[in-house]
């Protein structure tokens, strides 16, 4: 894995991250006479799922700041601008015409998959890269413009089924999902189908939408009369906390599994007993607690910056930015150029490349967007991430 680098002074900080001015470009211009690149995105910088983006934004520029200390890229300067979207299309395509009318050369985003989907046609549209640290329905990367960092739906919901058969660890399985969410109901269809592979039987199988997620009681109740002594959880974090909360108050005491939606649940959510959590499994490509010197160098920093634990979101945003970085340098693009021409380069370098990060070693892509890479397990003990 590469090393890490050395962090840029608080004055070039300030100069070079997260500028707002103008440079307005239609989508197929010079976007750049300069030298330096620009990466814009969009994420939930405020909200529910806050957690998410600005775990992404703040690794997105502790990276740039990295890159632009150590001398850029083939020379060239890194400029972030990140713009909340507040987990909502509608206010994704506004945030995304913000930073094109900035003048963005590189997409790294959307953080959540249905702002992923719909900042997707826009970039398609304007053949700007796009790669996404988080994003996961398969929409994300149905056009070829398009990369992703982390697993999709699909291979969350089979890795799941696998890593449980595989080891064992429930007989009877409840599901409790959101029909209205591509994520959750992906990764829910691809795991039935899995699971049809192993011994373990789903004997309750439960969805709720946006429009109710406060009361899980039904569901819940369904589990516990099943005899499920697991509950599999593809969904995100504050519904999430919810559910293990009514489970306790009705004394179910099932083993929780959950996919990458489930990070954030120890710190992300107003007035959780975190108590609660104790024990819960899930999916993820990343513990900020591992002991391998990459990670632990990229949480310190991380957490002398901003204060907080990094969680497998940022570390999917602090890859995406090394892996545009290497990709720059694979195709020889510079700042200058048409962004349609920086697209048709970072999409050919992409698929010729073999990464290594913090959420894996010898990550390749497929010309889909796919990355190949192994996933892991972590179960949260004493109130922290442990890896399996």
């Amino acid at each position: 894995m590469r090393k890490f680098k050395k962090l840029v002074s608080a004055a070039l900080v300030s100069a070079m991250v997260l500028a707002m001015a103008g440079c307005g470009t239609d989508g197929n211009s010079n976007a750049n006479a300069g030298n330096t690149f620009k990466i814009g995105g969009t994420g939930p910088l405020t909200g529910d799922a806050a957690a998410y983006g600005q775990a992404v934004r703040n690794a997105a520029q502790l990276a740039v700041e990295e890159i632009n200390a150590n001398g850029g890229v083939n020379g060239y300067m890194l400029e972030l601008n990140y713009q909340d979207d507040e987990h909502d299309p509608e206010k994704a395509i506004n945030a995304y015409n913000t930073i094109k009318d900035w003048g963005v050369q590189i997409v790294l985003g959307s953080v959540t998959s249905k702002p992923c989907i719909a900042v997707g046609g826009k970039t398609k549209e304007d053949n700007i890269f796009q790669l996404t640290p988080s994003g996961t329905a398969v929409e994300c990367t149905q056009h070829d413009n398009a990369f992703r960092v982390c697993f999709s739906d699909p291979a969350q919901g089979t890795v799941s089924a696998q890593y449980i058969g595989d080891n064992n660890l429930a007989s009877k399985i409840a599901i409790i999902y959101d029909s209205s969410d591509p994520y959750s109901s992906g990764i829910y269809e691809s795991f039935t189908k899995e699971a049809g592979n192993y011994s373990f039987e789903i004997v309750s199988a439960e969805a709720f939408t946006s429009e109710s997620n406060t009361d899980f009681s039904v569901q819940l109740q369904k589990a516990k009369d099943s005899g499920a002594d697991m509950v599999f959880l593809p969904i995100y974090y504050n519904e999430a906390a919810l559910i293990l909360t009514q489970a306790n108050s009705m004394g179910f005491a099932p083993q929780f599994f959950g996919v990458d939606g489930m990070d954030g649940i120890l710190s992300g959510v107003e007035n959780f007993d975190a108590s609660l959590a104790e024990g819960v499994m899930f999916l993820t490509p990343f513990a900020s607690t591992s002991t391998d010197e990459n990670i632990v160098n990229f949480v310190t920093a991380y957490e002398e910056k901003f204060g907080g634990t990094p969680n497998q979101f940022a570390a999917d945003a602090y890859d995406g930015v090394y892996i545009i970085k290497a990709i720059i340098e694979k195709s020889g693009v510079k700042p200058s150029d048409d962004v349609s021409a920086i697209c048709e380069g970072l999409k050919s370098a992409m698929v010729e490349l073999t990464f290594d990060g913090l959420t894996g070693s010898g990550i390749t892509w497929s010309a889909d967007g796919e990355p190949d890479k192994a996933p892991s397990v972590v179960v949260i003990k004493d109130g922290v991430y442990n890896e399996m």
